[in-house]
């Protein structure tokens, strides 16, 4: 198995060995599609685009099928995790930053922008992060808070701040699913059978108020109503004090593909002694299975594209890469083939 890297520079020490599942297409190359400010929230569209957000200068870009950079969306509410719904409409978390609206949006087909959810119980969200679907359609979301806490409205009766998350079933119809059992979600994922929410757990800035820095990988047994059973929490694998998880994609074969590591330590809250930044791929048990190098931090995102869905796009540092895998990704729309 090749894996050649782009503007790579220095030598990088490789992510731990594990035994190759051929995940990787034979000769496969870390490709570099393109480089701006910050990259999160990679979505395909089957017209040859992969949309994805540019934190640092609140947009979003799109990439065509020539390679080329353009502007979709500013200012975008500092969006961070994308996703087209079952009928090809944008979705967004947007993080608000300062002042600013903390929401989750669908962009109509004409160009319109629908609240799907910006309070919860009359409070403003902490800072929606990333999202997924299920069969039926329903939104599911993170809403962790990083960096400045000054503005949280979501506490709990005994003023415990709750990181939580969430299910839309309509503009403005919104349910929390979790409240404590995930201390910082961040990344999250629906198994194709609906039986599973998987989610991202990464503390990332230190101690959460005495309950430990997570950086974790949980999945939780789902029920038809859309909630979760917090008794069938079960942890799939653990970065220790490592960078942990942040977004996710599944591919056909339901196996979780999941950023996470640093090529270098972020101390004093962050190492790199054992796991690399790179693209970890997991079993639904949580076995890790293969890992795929990339040369920068920080790797944020993940999502499957390209015309078979055989493209792995991934946001990384200030850059977009691609990698081309065996087997097809799992998407609302358009459906893997």
């Amino acid at each position: 198995m090749k894996l050649h890297l782009y503007l790579l520079a220095f030598a990088l020490p490789l992510v731990p060995a594990v035994s190759a599942e051929g995940i990787q297409a034979p000769d496969a190359k870390l490709t570099l599609e393109g480089s701006v400010a910050f990259t999160e929230g990679p979505a395909w569209h089957p017209n040859g685009n992969v949309y994805f957000s540019d934190i640092a200068n609140n947009r979003i870009m799109r990439g065509d099928a020539e390679g080329a950079m353009h502007v979709y969306r500013t200012p975008s509410g500092r969006a961070n995790g994308l996703l087209f719904d079952r009928e090809g409409r944008l979705l967004a978390c947007e993080g608000g930053g300062e002042g600013g609206n903390r929401r989750v949006t669908r962009t109509e087909l004409n160009g319109t922008i629908t609240v799907m959810a910006d309070r919860f119980a009359g409070k403003k969200l902490n800072s929606p992060n990333d999202l997924a679907l299920d069969s039926k359609g329903r939104i599911y979301f993170s809403d962790p808070r990083y960096g400045d806490r000054g503005d949280l409205e979501q506490f709990d009766g005994g003023g415990r701040d709750i990181e939580g998350v969430y299910r839309i079933d309509g503009p403005g119809k919104i349910s929390r699913i979790i409240t404590h059992e995930v201390h910082r979600p961040n990344g999250i994922l629906v198994s194709a059978d609906d039986k599973f929410l998987f989610v991202a757990d990464n503390v990332n800035d230190g101690p959460k108020k005495g309950l430990g820095g997570n950086r974790k990988l949980w999945r939780f047994d789902l029920k038809a109503n859309g909630t979760v059973d917090p008794k069938s929490r079960k942890l799939l694998f653990d970065w220790g004090s490592d960078r942990g998880p942040d977004g996710m994609a599944m591919d056909s074969k339901g196996r979780i593909f999941a950023t996470a590591g640093f090529n270098f330590p972020k101390p004093p809250v962050e190492t790199n002694k054992r796991y690399k930044a790179g693209v970890y791929v997991f079993s639904p048990e949580g076995k890790l299975l293969e890992t795929i190098p990339v040369p920068a931090d920080m790797i944020t995102n993940c999502t499957f594209g390209g015309d078979d869905l055989r493209t792995l796009f991934v946001t990384a540092g200030h850059k977009l890469w691609s990698i081309t895998v065996k087997d097809p990704g799992r998407l609302g729309w358009p459906a893997a083939k």
